[in-house]
């Protein structure tokens, strides 16, 4: 398997496992290689037999030791959610004029 970008669904982790034996010339003798060789990609694609995998990340910020009372994390919030408005705001503004 690539080691680069891991699979993230079960189909592709099943493509990948059929890859690397492909090309370290060891064909496979299970139940995914059986149902590549009778029904192609879509064989696996529609019914795959890996669990999928899950990669999430969380990054927590903590409330700086040097401001007790206030919490930037709030207007770093806000200042995002105005950004969004304001492209919003362009994206009509520009759909209007198309028209």
């Amino acid at each position: 398997m690539r080691s680069l970008w891991p699979p993230t669904e079960a189909a592709q982790a099943d493509y990948e496992a059929l890859r690397a034996a492909v090309l370290a010339g060891t064909p496979l003798a299970d139940p995914t290689a059986l149902r590549f060789a009778r029904g192609g990609l879509v064989a696996l694609l529609t019914r795959p037999a890996s669990e999928p995998v899950f990669v999430a990340l969380v990054q927590g910020a903590p409330r700086p030791a040097w401001s007790p009372h206030a919490d930037p994390r709030l207007g770093a919030l806000a200042a995002g959610y105005a950004l969004l408005l304001d492209a919003a705001g362009q994206h009509a503004q520009l759909g209007a004029v198309e028209r």
